[in-house]
Formats: C-alpha cells, structure tokens, sequence
C-alpha cells in the first residue's frame, strides 16, 4: 500500500476530528444552579428534543410522587412549547427530598430564562421571567431562610431551659 494513502486517512480522520469538535462548541447551551438550602441543583440547558432529565433519570421519576407536580412547575407554567426545543440535565447533591426539589424547580426555571436571555431575544426572556416571577418569587431568586444555630442555655435557637428559684 503506497504511503500517500495512509496520508490521506490520516488526514480525513485529522479533518473529522476537528469538524465533530467545532460542532460541539457551536452547539448553544447554557448552565445555571438553583439553591434551597443546602441543596445545589446544576442544570445544564442546550437545543435538543424536549428532555428533561434528573440526576440521568426522566423527570417524571422524580420521588417523591407528592412533590413531583413542583418539579414541573415551570414547565406547567410557560408550556410545554417552550421546552419542546431544549434538553435540560439537572444534577442536584446535598440537602434533603424537598429541598432538592425545590432546588431542581428554581435551576430549571433559571436555566429556560438564561437560554433566552443569550440566544433568543430579550423581550421572549423578560416575557418568561414576568410570568415566572408572578406565580412564585423562589423560581429565580434563592431564599436566604437558614437554619439557626444553637445555643447554649437551652435545647434549641431560642428556648431556654426552665428557670427554678428552689
């Protein structure tokens, strides 16, 4: 086999390397967080075919079954035609069921609006971001509600223990 012919693959697979790795940096996404507590949702927002996955598991199997209908809220709420054109991947950590739930509400909700705001138009994201806003406030800003530590004198933050004159 003449020596030209390995050049030639070697530089059609060159060629293709490059082009698959040109289309992955052109292709538009973005990537938001959502707090609640200490719980951490990342969502990963880009152009796709209407997937919505948690932690690599479908949205709809989001447990518990009682709080699902909250991790859709903003699907619920700006309509499904707004998502048909986007895959958005959540990967949440820390804190409890609920409030990784409500973590995972506040970053995909976060994430529609910043997909908008640098590759739509701006009037289509402060459009989602009124509608948002107006159905529940913790959709795109973070509750600052902590836990208050304990001190000492008392079993909690603020009882005290009972006080005896004899």
């Amino acid at each position: 086999v003449p020596a030209s012919c390995y050049d030639a693959v070697a530089s059609f697979i060159h060629e293709d390397k490059h082009s698959s790795t040109m289309s992955a940096s052109q292709s538009q996404s973005v990537q938001v967080f959502g707090k609640k507590k200490t719980a951490t949702a990342v969502a990963f927002c880009k152009q796709g075919r209407g997937l919505i996955k948690v932690n690599g598991q479908p949205i709809e199997n989001v447990e518990p079954e009682s709080l699902r209908l909250k991790a859709f809220e903003p699907v619920l709420i700006l309509g499904q035609e707004k998502f048909a054109n986007l895959d958005i991947r959540v990967r949440v950590k820390g804190g409890g069921i609920t409030a990784q739930i409500y973590a995972i509400r506040a970053a995909i909700a976060k994430s529609i609006v910043a997909y908008h705001a640098k590759y739509v138009d701006e009037s289509s994201k402060n459009e989602l971001r009124k509608t948002l806003l107006e159905y529940d406030r913790n959709l795109l800003v973070s509750d600052p509600r902590r836990c208050e530590p304990k001190k000492y004198g008392g079993r909690s933050a603020r009882t005290r223990f009972q006080k005896s004159y004899r």
